[in-house]
């Protein structure tokens, strides 16, 4: 299978907590915890690698608390490139609830200085030769501004390589900006970086053309309404698969590594979308968001149905 790079600039050990109702300002007991090395490239990394493909994953790590992650890594055999700056990588606590209800405590991360975004530019430069397909994904850590977001992907793009982003918010903006191969935002984050109305397939086409995206590949996530894939010449829905949420903790990475796979393998726009649908659906079903089975894909897209938009 092929190789991808994914670049996690701001990654997190994800604390999850499972309770019944969180109880806000009274004592709550835990059903469950557990502590992930985690960060959207690395959770998009890993779905890739359940799929048969061959991960690359780099960008920032802290040095002081970067046991998990060099653990994590050997396990799951990635090529490992990060850069490892002074501090710690930060902590993210998500308090999931048995009605699927996450309630994300997010930490801010390390800052990152001059030398090692310089280092990190040097490093990818020595990968791309490997790789079609670059992931950029999740927020920004202290020091890497929204301007060098878009000095890294229009970097990427020069060397004539495929650029994917998930992020929000004003990172959001400036990875549309620099007109990247594709997106992956949510309906929430898109009203919230341009302040209208992204919830159906009319207000998000009215909301591209009003911002002059010129990107080929928006794919939108919109939770229990299914997923809504922007193109100029295939426009697509999926339907989501009813199934029990129990988090909601990668779904966007795991539908990032779905869209990115089924790229790599060539397959039709409506398989491409309804395998990657099926994947983020199975990722709400647990804590965590690994591919034990591919039987399990298989059998969520049975429930999916991919429909034009044109």
């Amino acid at each position: 299978m092929a190789k991808v790079l994914t670049v996690t600039l701001n990654p997190a050990i994800d604390i999850t907590v499972q309770v019944d109702a969180l109880k806000v300002g009274h004592v709550n007991r835990q059903q469950s915890a557990q502590s992930l090395a985690a960060g959207k490239g690395l959770n998009v990394a890993q779905v890739l690698k359940d799929l048969g493909h061959d991960p690359i994953i780099t960008g920032f790590l802290g040095q002081s608390n970067r046991e998990i992650f060099d653990h994590h890594f050997a396990k799951q055999g990635f090529e490992n490139h990060f850069i490892y700056i002074e501090g710690e990588t930060r902590y993210n606590v998500k308090v999931g609830e048995a009605s699927g209800r996450m309630t994300d405590i997010n930490g801010k991360g390390f800052f990152v200085d001059d030398a090692a975004k310089k280092t990190l530019f040097k490093t990818i430069e020595t990968l791309l030769d490997q790789v079609e397909i670059v992931a950029v994904s999740g927020s920004l850590p202290q020091g890497f501004s929204t301007d060098e977001l878009i000095e890294l992907i229009e970097w990427l793009k020069s060397k004539g390589k495929k650029v994917a982003v998930d992020t929000s918010g004003p990172a959001l903006k400036a990875a549309i900006s620099a007109n990247p191969w594709l997106i992956k935002p949510n309906s929430e984050e898109l009203t919230e970086a341009y302040h209208q109305p992204a919830e159906t397939y009319a207000e998000q086409k009215n909301l591209v053309l009003a911002q002059h995206f010129k990107i080929e590949n928006i794919v939108i996530s919109m939770g229990e309404h299914g997923v809504n894939w922007i193109h100029p010449t295939h426009p697509l829905h999926a339907n989501a698969p009813k199934v029990t949420v129990k988090s909601t903790v990668g779904a966007g990475d795991s539908l990032v590594a779905g869209m990115i796979h089924g790229f790599l393998i060539q397959a039709t726009p409506e398989e491409t979308l309804k395998t990657a649908t099926a994947i983020g659906s199975n990722a709400v079903t647990q804590i965590g968001f690994a591919i034990e089975d591919l039987s399990i894909i298989d059998n969520l897209k049975t429930q999916i149905f991919v429909d034009s938009l044109i």
